[in-house]
């Protein structure tokens, strides 16, 4: 039994990474602009701190004017609001991020609605969806937009293929629907009230999992010869009883990577599938943010 190809997402990343650190330089050398990205942070969650200190460094990386705002967890809905409104309105900033999830007491979708839609890296402003869905150009979800991408290199051209995404959440689910219908794929989101969902599973030919349900898909949930992207990241105990007793962890997917490996043509791995891709497409959207608003096409993006 052949086991799949390994997706290398990190080293795709590493690539997608050149490409904007070459469009960073074509803009401050061609046209005197230093793209700036902008991430918010309220409270004090250790994974998003983790997350948010990761896209400083990459975005510092690539040559870009980063800024991080980190606020405490009392934060009211009104002074949030009040600084989403500053970094729209300054011109060194050409991205928006707003760390989700946000502490309770905030509302989300009014601090979504309150971004510059220019500005909105998340590709999560209800403008953007809908841009999406139209067909339309606009900022996309970073995500998606990485496993897009892989597919794209991986595949080819996707006409005609059964891709079933599982999950429809705002930010991975009905966006990565949205491109896969653009690349002319045949669609089904599934989700947790999708009758038998094994069976789905087993109808793609391309298979994107983002539940967050740690080693939910089995090796009898997959096509042989399917693609499958693993995007979900989640933490479980140590398989050493010592060191699970210690409260060690390790990082698993929502796909059972080692049974589903000989059945799968090719997989991503988690880590080092689709998480590198999508900090590496945030500060693609925020390179593409800032050339869009200056009206300059640039050469160097991959």
């Amino acid at each position: 039994m052949t086991q799949a190809t390994v997706i290398d997402g990190k080293a795709f990343a590493d690539g997608i990474r050149d490409g904007v650190a070459r469009a960073v330089t074509e803009l401050k050398d061609d046209y005197g602009i230093t793209p700036g990205l902008a991430v918010v942070l309220v409270g004090d969650d250790p994974a998003s701190a983790v997350y948010v200190r990761n896209k400083g460094e990459q975005a510092n990386a690539v040559g870009m004017h980063s800024v991080t705002h980190r606020l405490p967890a009392h934060t009211s809905q009104g002074e949030l609001l009040e600084l989403v409104g500053q970094l729209n309105a300054d011109a060194s900033i050409h991205g928006i991020l707003v760390q989700m999830p946000l502490p309770r007491g905030l509302d989300a979708d009014a601090v979504i609605a309150a971004i510059d839609p220019a500005k909105d890296v998340d590709g999560l402003h209800p403008l953007n969806a809908g841009r999406l869905s139209a067909g339309l150009p606009g900022m996309v979800p970073c995500t998606p937009v990485g496993c897009m991408m892989l597919l794209k290199d991986r595949l080819g051209d996707l006409s005609g293929r059964h891709a079933v995404m599982v999950g429809r959440s705002n930010l991975m689910g009905k966006p990565m629907a949205q491109l896969l219908l653009a690349a002319n794929c045949t669609v089904t989101v599934a989700h947790s009230r999708t009758r038998d969902l094994a069976a789905v599973c087993r109808l793609a030919d391309i298979l994107v999992v983002a539940v967050g349900q740690p080693e939910m898909v089995k090796a009898d949930w997959v096509k042989p010869g399917a693609v499958v992207l693993d995007v979900g990241m989640n933490r479980v105990p140590s398989k050493d009883p010592e060191k699970a007793a210690a409260g060690k962890t390790r990082l698993v997917g929502d796909v059972d990577f080692a049974a589903v490996s000989p059945i799968a043509s090719q997989i991503t791995p988690v880590p080092g599938g689709i998480g590198p891709m999508t900090i590496a497409c945030l500060l693609r959207n925020a390179v593409q943010a800032c050339a869009a608003e200056r009206g300059v096409r640039l050469s160097a993006l991959v």
